[in-house]
C-alpha cells in the first residue's frame, strides 16, 4: 500500500461538477491498494500518517502532526500509484488490486485513518473521475510504502 502524503492549506476533490470533499488545513493523501495488501498495511499506515509530525510548531519546526493542529485528512484512492514504467513508456497497473479487493480496503482506510484522527475524513469516490485541487504548504510532499517500512 502506498500513500502521498502532501500538507497543504486546503484542498478540495470534485466529481463531475460537485465538490465531494473539502478541507482547509490539513493533509490530502492518495492512496494506493496493490493486491498484496491486508488490514495491517492500513492499520500501520493510519498510524504513521496521522502522528507524522510535518506542521509547524510556534518556533517554525516540522513538530505538530495533523491532530495537534485540529487540522482535516481528505483521502483519495489513487490505482495509479502502483504504475510499473519498467518496459515501454505505457504504464502497467497491473499490481494495482483489482475493484472487488481494493474497495473493501479503501473502505476499510477511512474508517481507519478516521478513528486515527479521532474526525471523519472526507474522501473521493473510488473510481471515479476526480478532479483534485489543492494548495501544497511548504511545499511539504512524503510518499510511505507499507512493503518498504523506512
Amino acid at each position: 500500500m502506498r500513500l502521498v502524503i502532501q500538507r497543504v492549506s486546503e484542498a478540495s476533490v470534485t466529481i463531475e461538477g460537485n465538490v465531494k470533499g473539502k478541507i482547509g488545513a490539513g493533509l490530502l493523501i492518495l492512496l494506493g491498494i496493490e493486491e498484496a495488501d491486508t488490514t495491517d498495511d492500513i492499520d500501520w499506515l493510519a498510524q504513521k500518517a496521522v502522528n507524522m509530525r510535518i506542521f509547524p510548531d510556534a518556533e517554525g519546526k516540522m513538530n505538530l502532526c495533523v491532530k495537534e493542529i485540529q487540522g482535516s485528512i481528505l483521502l483519495i484512492s489513487q490505482f495509479t500509484l502502483h504504475a510499473s514504467t519498467k518496459k515501454g513508456n505505457r504504464p502497467s497497473f497491473i499490481k494495482a488490486a483489482r475493484p472487488e479487493q481494493a474497495i473493501p480496503l479503501y473502505e476499510a482506510a477511512i474508517r481507519k485513518f478516521s478513528a486515527e484522527l479521532g474526525m471523519p475524513l472526507q474522501t473521493g469516490e473510488f473510481g471515479a473521475d476526480m478532479k483534485v485541487a489543492l494548495i501544497n504548504d511548504g511545499p511539504v510532499t512524503i510518499t510511505i510504502d507499507s512493503r518498504n517500512r523506512e
